[in-house]
């Protein structure tokens, strides 16, 4: 059924798979940093230094390396050049006039996202060449970190008793290497941007596809001592003869006026923008160069409506504003960096945190720009029932926050092509809560919108072969679309299952609507989300079919594991659905609803009793009530409802849902099988393990690592005291994905014993910032508990 649907949409449609399970995306060992900031688009910098990674079209993907994207230096003493180089290990058939074949030897890579450090000592020189790189992607800020800008910072070390004039050449190719770069009328022009006092020159690479056109702009800062010049056009396909030759003869390059010709088809063509300056004997100067993109209106793949990125608001949609981007980014790097440091120096300076795990919270944020990520302006003409619906008028605040803030959304996975997969950003969400709160707040609304708006429209599931309704009223969707359609328009392109019977989607809703309500104090937010709160779980309750305060799984894929099939009263679903009852309770309790509190404190008493009497075995909780043969396995996300209670500071007291005994002991029997009984204790915790000490095989899932979930699962032994415990477990992750299957920036959202990974570059492992909640908690960092609303009585 799915290999009728693949080749009706790949070979007749001729569009992309939203899950493309034939062809996966083949694993390369390539990747470092990418640049840019959120939804604006990226493109990622291989360890080595090439280009090697695009998605400027939204949420769309090219894995080629561009061979003409490159550094080159120039060294030059008493007139002469005495060293000019390719800083690359490349040796390819084009460009074969350049220098190629950098020893990898004198070269090192360093990455702390949004930076990275690429350090080469150039053999025999005595000079050393340290390129950082720098995006702007900046806790709490909304304006900057919407910029699609990288910036390159190089320092340079002389080592010599000599003066030497040092020139660093970036050079591009007019295009992301794909086929279109050939398709014709592409076109290259220099250009000069003055404001202030400062100055930045470079060459504007204007790329002319049907289909969201956007220009590339490379350029220098120029300062006193330090020259800018360009060559505006070369054939990147060539030996490249001209090029070398003109900086080899003096250190610069040309600088020709005027635009090149637009190009033919089957042509291509290049840029190249050179930076210079005279480092005194032993001393030190710097070089800035910039990288700037603009594709200001975008189409997705149903080309229906035209979206504004989120720059546009400050620097204009006409497609003209790459030399401003670029002036911007030459000019503010610095106060970025400062604001990066303050963010970032606290954590790596902790002694008492570890150093893998340092690098696995910042570098695992690159999935937030790199995720296929958008970032949209709202029209400022745009009315609230444009946004709403025809039933949304109750959420008062939407248009503002909206219209402030705009919508953002990022992919399931760079493989999994859905924007805003709820069942996984409920993991994942803990970056954008704690670092740009907003960017959550409107999530929640157009998931908000979602929920209260139906779509009639019919669908037929692939794995299942029935037709149903693509979204029903009152439940939470699986997702707000496929990048290939129209998102937002027509949500859940998820066709595996009919996920209007999902247990979890609209549990995880209430979850994160109280947490980000705990985290923000956002009481509009709260006043506008509880009516929603109230039909999600009103629709939730259908699934307690015994009226024992316990909702069931309906044995097949009813939630975020949907290969793993639960019957009966489960530890992952009826977890979230008593802790969501809690939350319901305490959201009952702040806004004074007297009526609903005491609603859902009924329910509430009488599944706590029905969880532990029907799931707990005297050591964890078992899998589902079935009795099957696999329903006693220890699930190693079976604590996941305490996992949001801890966050939200609802683990204690009267709010003690699951009792701490259990829980400890939960967790003690997760570390000592699903942990240590796993792989030597070296790769995380397994998703099952048979309470015998062999894994659970019942489902493709049950016997995979899903990172993410280690994550989550780390968090909440840290909010149980069990901080070793947790540091070990996150750390078979860690060392699992970055260094021994080399999987850095492309975290897969699965992986087994053997060296098998599914869906590189997933989102789920964002859930690490849960980790980083759960120690602020401890060290007394946390928000205090939220209070009832004044003038309101409650019981």
């Amino acid at each position: 059924r799915y290999f009728r649907w693949w080749i009706k949409k790949t070979c007749i449609e001729k569009k992309a798979a939203f899950i493309d399970l034939l062809c996966a995306v083949p694993l390369q060992q390539i990747y470092g940093c990418p640049l840019g900031g959120i939804g604006g688009g990226t493109i990622t910098r291989g360890w080595r230094g090439e280009f090697c990674r695009w998605q400027l079209n939204p949420g769309l993907y090219h894995y080629e390396t561009v061979v003409a994207n490159q550094f080159t230096v120039c060294l030059r003493c008493k007139g002469q050049t005495i060293y000019q180089q390719v800083l690359s290990l490349e040796r390819p058939s084009s460009l074969q006039s350049w220098n190629w074949g950098y020893c990898g030897h004198y070269a090192f890579y360093h990455a702390l996202y949004p930076r990275a450090w690429l350090v080469y000592e150039l053999p025999g020189q005595k000079v050393v060449l340290t390129c950082r790189q720098v995006s702007p992607v900046i806790p709490h800020d909304y304006k900057d970190s919407s910029l699609p800008v990288g910036v390159f910072v190089w320092e340079v070390e002389n080592g010599r008793d000599e003066d030497v004039e040092v020139s660093i050449m970036f050079s591009l190719q007019n295009g992301t290497g794909a086929k279109e770069d050939g398709s014709g009328g592409h076109w290259n022009e220099p250009f000069t941007f003055q404001k202030d006092g400062e100055r930045v020159a470079g060459v504007l690479l204007h790329h002319c596809p049907a289909v969201n056109p956007f220009t590339l702009a490379i350029s220098a800062r120029e300062k006193a001592g330090r020259g800018v010049t360009h060559v505006t056009a070369f054939d990147p396909t060539g030996l490249g003869r001209e090029v070398w030759q003109d900086l080899l003869q003096d250190g610069r390059l040309d600088s020709p006026t005027g635009k090149s010709k637009p190009t033919e088809k089957g042509e291509v063509t290049a840029a190249a923008v050179c930076a210079s300056c005279r480092v005194p004997a032993h001393g030190h100067k710097t070089l800035e160069l910039a990288l700037a993109w603009d594709m200001p209106c975008v189409h997705f793949g149903s080309k229906e409506k035209l979206h504004l990125r989120r720059y546009t608001r400050f620097f204009g949609s006409k497609g003209d504003a790459a030399p401003a981007l670029s002036h911007y980014a030459l000019t503010h790097y610095e106060e970025w960096e400062r604001k990066i440091d303050a963010w970032q120096n606290p954590i790596l300076e902790n002694s008492q945190l570890p150093s893998w795990y340092k690098s696995a919270l910042f570098n695992e944020l690159y999935f937030l720009t790199d995720g296929g990520t958008i970032w949209m302006e709202v029209p400022p003409d745009c009315r609230a029932e444009e946004l709403q619906g025809p039933a949304g008028a109750g959420l008062s605040h939407l248009l503002p926050v909206l219209r402030e803030y705009g919508r953002f959304a990022y992919l399931e996975g760079q493989e999994y092509r859905m924007y805003n997969t709820y069942d996984v950003h409920f993991y994942a969400s803990f970056a954008l809560i704690m670092l740009w709160p907003k960017l959550q707040i409107s999530l929640q609304y157009d998931i908000a919108v979602t929920v209260v708006n139906e779509d009639v429209q019919p669908r037929q599931y692939l794995m299942c072969g029935q037709t149903a309704q693509v979204k029903m009223k009152n439940v939470v969707p699986h997702d707000i679309g496929d990048p290939g359609d129209e998102p937002w328009q027509r949500v859940n392109a998820y066709l595996m299952h009919d996920t209007a019977d999902w247990k979890d989607l609209n549990l995880k809703f209430v979850l994160q609507v109280y947490r980000d309500y705990y985290l923000t104090r956002d009481s509009l937010y709260l006043q506008d989300m509880w009516p929603v709160c109230q039909a999600v779980m009103e629709s939730e309750l259908k699934f307690d079919t015994d009226n024992d305060g316990l909702i069931e799984n309906g044995g097949f894929a009813d939630q975020t594991y949907d290969a793993w099939v639960v019957h009966g009263a489960s530890a992952y679903c009826g977890g979230l659905w008593l802790a969501a009852v809690c939350m319901m309770c305490k959201m009952a309790e702040v806004l004074g609803d007297a009526e609903i509190r005491q609603k859902y404190l009924d329910i509430l008493n009488k599944g706590k009793e029905a969880f532990e009497r029907m799931l707990w075995n005297g050591k964890y909780y078992n899998y589902d009530s079935s009795g099957s043969g696999t329903s006693s396995s220890i699930m190693s996300d079976q604590c996941a409802g305490q996992w949001f209670l801890g966050a939200c500071g609802l683990d204690q007291g009267e709010f003690e849902v699951f009792p701490k005994s259990h829980i400890l002991s939960a967790l003690r029997t997760i570390f000592e099988k699903n942990v240590l009984g796993f792989a030597g204790g070296t790769m995380g915790a397994v998703n099952g393990m048979r309470p015998n000490g062999v894994p659970d095989t019942s489902s493709v899932q049950s016997n995979e690592v899903w990172v993410g979930v280690v994550y989550s699962l780390a968090a909440t032994m840290i909010q149980e005291g069990m901080v070793e415990e947790a540091f070990r477990t996150a750390e078979g992750c860690y060392r699992t994905v970055w260094e021994r299957l080399g999987m850095a920036f492309q975290t897969p959202e699965a992986y087994r014993e053997k060296k098998v990974y599914r869906s590189l570059a997933y989102m789920r492992p964002l859930s690490i910032w849960s980790m980083q909640l759960a120690l602020e908690r401890r060290a007394g960092q946390a928000p205090a508990p939220a209070q009832p609303r004044q003038g309101h009585t409650h019981p």
